[in-house]
């Protein structure tokens, strides 16, 4: 399996569901570099504490996270545990031949990752990404592949309530991941009304760890999201309650745990970054902010709160007491809907007042905690791989109407983003100019 990730969000998904494969299974990853490719540090964060590290390049230069030459060979998947990546014939274990380091996912241009797939000849390609370049990658970059691939994709995080921007986009693919039975009948409704597609899979998301956090953590962690809440006020209440907490409890830490430092890009662009906008307030409380690894704030947590980040879900699976704050509304807008009736929702007031709670048990089994034997997408994978030659999905986005999307989509992952970024802001320029002119 190749997995191919855009985003941070989407390449901690890939990295994680690459280590949850049956035995047997080799394996690649590689970020394809669109305008919100992680930074170095997002990569080495999203793929930490994962079974899988990347791909050992022979005979290439690794300069940030950028890979030149990209012979780029698999990773042996035992159990659920990638042992590192053959290298002509030798076990490297997760480092680079010859060096003795660890590696990483390489950032790779569009073609490469086309190339890689024609030397490889993957049998499933993992899509991690967003949806226009899941479209762009399957229906143009990727397509006619010979032998054709099984093209795998999903959502990382919570997804309810289903969309059909969300189908439509990944409507190419065989099989679509999603993580829990009320996803799952969601998203079959949709296909069954719309059409195109193939089979919708279920999994259990690959970074809910069933373990125990140890007693005696200090440390409260906001979880923040970056679509939600918008509005800059309201994101500055967040802030002040969390300052609120720090300042009635001394014995607690409270982290703001962002998903990008400040100039770092993401999958969704934070209109007001919860640092500078700190530093803006003039700093009235005593709160820490730190980036990086998620599991590692939480193993040493003694609670959690987020407005509606996939986070919450790794808290309830290690046991921290968690609050999802209702304040701005409990509705699909705000991505928290899930939430009603886990018994997590609650004020801002409560925040400052340290009241965090333990999720429903009948909450959990319908929504991402099922039994691990309800999961059928590797079933389905494999049939899929046993069945070939089959028809391949049909994307519902192939149509002369969605061709300039495609082409927009097709310059994201074809045109380095510092001449993309410099082409936007000149055609921003333009129309400004031209509108001065009438």
């Amino acid at each position: 399996m190749l997995a191919v990730a855009d985003s941070d969000s989407y390449l901690k998904w890939a990295a994680c569901l690459l280590g949850d494969l049956p035995a047997g299974w080799v394996t690649e990853l590689v970020v394809v570099r669109t305008p919100i490719a992680p930074s170095p540090e997002q990569i080495i964060a999203a793929v930490k504490g994962s079974a899988v590290k990347g791909s050992a390049v022979k005979g290439s230069a690794v300069k940030g996270s950028a890979v030149k030459g990209s012979a780029v060979k698999g990773s042996a998947v035992k159990g659920s545990a990638v042992k590192g990546s053959a290298v002509n014939g030798s076990a490297v274990n997760g480092s680079a031949a010859g060096t003795g380091q660890e590696t990483t996912p390489p950032v790779l241009s569009a073609r490469s990752v086309r190339r890689l797939a024609e030397r490889t000849r993957p049998d499933v390609i993992l899509v991690a990404c967003t949806g226009p370049v899941v479209d762009v990658l399957v229906a143009e970059v990727l397509a006619d592949l010979r032998p054709r691939p099984v093209f795998v994709s999903g959502l990382p995080g919570i997804s309810v309530p289903a969309t059909e921007k969300a189908w439509l986009f990944r409507s190419g693919c065989d099989l679509f991941v999603v993580h829990s039975e009320r996803e799952a009948a969601e998203f079959s409704e949709i296909a069954g009304r719309l059409g195109g597609g193939g089979a919708v899979g279920l999994a259990r998301l690959p970074f809910l760890r069933p373990e125990a956090v140890a007693a005696g953590g200090n440390r409260v962690v906001f979880a923040t999201q970056a679509k939600v809440p918008r509005e800059r006020e309201q994101r500055e209440r967040i802030l002040l309650a969390l300052a609120e907490l720090a300042g009635a409890r001394p014995d607690l830490d409270v982290v703001v745990k962002l998903r990008a430092l400040e100039g770092e890009r993401q999958t969704h662009n934070e209109r007001h970054h919860y640092q500078r906008l700190w530093r803006e307030m003039g700093e009235p409380g005593r709160l820490a902010f730190a980036a990086g690894s998620m599991h590692e704030q939480l193993g040493q947590a003694a609670g959690f709160v987020t407005v509606s980040s996939t986070a919450a879900l790794e808290a309830i699976a290690l046991g921290v007491p968690s609050l999802v704050l209702s304040d701005f509304g409990v509705n699909a807008e705000m991505i928290n809907l899930v939430f009603e009736g886990s018994g997590l929702l609650g004020t801002l007031g409560e925040l400052a007042e340290g009241d965090f709670r333990t999720a429903a048990a009948e909450w959990c089994a319908a929504n991402y905690f099922h039994p691990a034997e309800r999961g059928d997408w590797t079933g389905l994978l494999t049939g899929l791989l046993i069945s070939r030659p089959r028809m391949p999905a049909r994307s519902l986005l192939d149509g002369p109407e969605h061709a300039a999307a495609r082409r927009r989509a097709r310059l994201r992952v074809e045109v380095p983003p510092t001449m993309l970024r410099a082409g936007y802001r000149a055609k921003r320029r333009m129309r400004r100019y031209l509108k001065a002119l009438s």
